[in-house]
């Protein structure tokens, strides 16, 4: 089932994180060199400090990413988050 794109999603929000689901950035030289590509971004639909969350446009899939795994925020005793 796909979801519809999140009423959020703004494209001048975007991230440059590999889609858990489609992985349709695998074989994009730009994407593969860690550079920020104009195909393959995702909606940055909020965040969290450094937690994320995200929809892909391909596939619509959400998700939510720590890009600072392993770093406790000073409000939370939950390791990475």
């Amino acid at each position: 089932m796909r979801l519809p794109i999140d009423p959020q999603a703004d494209i001048a929000r975007r991230a440059w994180l590999a889609c858990p689901v489609c992985d349709d950035a695998r074989h994009c030289e730009p994407c593969a060199d860690r550079r920020n590509c104009g195909e393959h971004w995702r909606y940055l639909i909020s965040s969290n400090g450094p937690v994320v969350h995200l929809q892909c446009p391909q596939c619509t899939h959400m998700w939510s990413v720590n890009t600072r795994p392993g770093v406790t925020r000073v409000d939370d005793n939950t390791p990475g988050w």
